[in-house]
């Protein structure tokens, strides 16, 4: 066969045949590509408006938003008046022993015109009192109305055993003394750790109109001198050994662990009021300054501690300020006096220190007056004194 094969024009043609093949098959892709364009185009409009008229079947209802109430620090609210005691009652007179009526003579019937007036009411039988007019019953004293004020009521005393832990690693047991004696208190709390030392926070003072008042807090991080800051009421300030500088001390003002019995104290004296999305402010002093803390009601959760499970109403410190990267949570049990079953503090570099109750998660029974404020609180020694000797972890 030879290498170079020429072709004959064809007649009716003034151009070669292979010339006229070339120039045919691009204006049959020109034509594809329209159809195509014109397909998908087609489809996409079918396709929108299947979107647009297209009712969703069984959508879930929309969740209401998230009622978020501020609360400011307030004055306790004094307790309730007692009931006045029932008055004592009158003993009722003897009666007279009966006589029969003595016969009495009929008097003469009057006689009667029309310019004799007539009686509106009937006499009284002869040798009969007539009755008195009923006299109005006493009206009811008015009561007092209720004042307004926080409803306090503090944890009383106890030794407060919990399992630390350090980036979910268990560490050694920690404890929280807690001193309560209705007029003073004394809080400490100790969280051993690994190579650094055991941190200590110490806060102690009095109970005054605003629950718990602060008058020193300590904090000792492993062998490093303590930094002290102390609550003068006297001259309204806060002075620290930290830094020179004073600070103007709020009412309510807390420290930094005193926060968390203030915040068990009002739950404690009004759990319903703390639903979710309720942020409640405080005034918190640390080591070198004060600054205010919004404290908010995340909900209830499932907590599992060495005793078991338990329901806690969790809470958690919203940011301080743009940027702000620690973290403040905690969880108050209602089974153990709505006392903290869960602390967690995560620093701004991650690392996570927890505090887990290790105790016996116990419903408290027993109720006694509280003297700090006047309102029924827990006491169930089991559940608020010295949990028992810790036990090998769950599996």
């Amino acid at each position: 066969m030879p290498l170079f094969q020429f072709r004959r024009p064809h007649p009716a043609s003034g151009e070669p045949p292979d010339s006229a093949a070339d120039s045919a098959s691009p204006r049959r892709w020109v034509r594809w590509a329209l159809a195509a364009l014109i397909v998908a185009g087609l489809h996409w409009s079918a396709m929108r408006w299947i979107e647009h008229n297209r009712q969703p079947t069984n959508a879930p209802p929309e969740a209401p938003p998230v009622q978020v109430e501020l609360l400011t620090p307030k004055p306790i609210a004094p307790p309730a008046p007692p009931p006045p005691a029932p008055a004592p009652a009158t003993p009722k007179p003897a009666a007279a022993p009966h006589t029969p009526p003595k016969a009495v003579a009929p008097a003469p019937a009057p006689v009667l015109s029309a310019t004799t007036p007539q009686p509106e009411a009937p006499a009284a039988a002869p040798g009969v009192a007539a009755s008195a007019p009923p006299t109005p019953a006493a009206a009811p004293a008015p009561t007092p109305a209720a004042s307004s004020g926080d409803k306090f009521s503090v944890p009383p005393s106890g030794e407060l055993r919990y399992d630390t832990l350090v980036n979910g690693m268990m560490n050694q047991t920690g404890t929280i003394h807690w001193i309560n004696d209705g007029q003073r208190y004394e809080m400490v709390v100790s969280i051993p750790l690994p190579f650094v030392g055991p941190y200590v926070y110490s806060s102690k003072g009095h109970l005054d109109g605003f629950g718990i008042a602060p008058e020193q807090y300590s904090e000792q991080r492993g062998r490093r001198a303590a930094d002290v800051a102390i609550f003068n009421r006297e001259t309204k300030q806060i002075v620290y050994t930290k830094t020179p500088q004073n600070q103007p001390l709020a009412d309510g003002a807390q420290d930094r662990f005193s926060v968390v019995m203030q915040l068990a104290s009002l739950v404690r004296g009004a759990p319903d009021k703390y639903t979710p999305g309720v942020t409640r402010q405080f005034s918190v002093a640390d080591n070198d300054s004060n600054e205010i803390w919004p404290i908010e009601t995340v909900g209830d959760e499932n907590v599992q501690a060495r005793g078991g499970f338990t329901t806690a109403r969790h809470f958690t410190r919203l940011p301080r300020k743009e940027g702000d990267r620690r973290k403040l949570d905690i969880w108050l049990a209602p089974s153990i006096g709505w006392l903290p079953v869960r602390i967690l503090q995560t620093e701004p570099n991650g690392m996570q220190i927890e505090l887990l109750w290790a105790g016996t998660l116990t419903q408290p029974t027993a109720r006694q007056p509280d003297t700090a404020s006047g309102t029924q609180g827990a006491s169930d020694e089991s559940a608020l004194a010295a949990p028992e000797t810790p036990q090998a972890d769950n599996p």
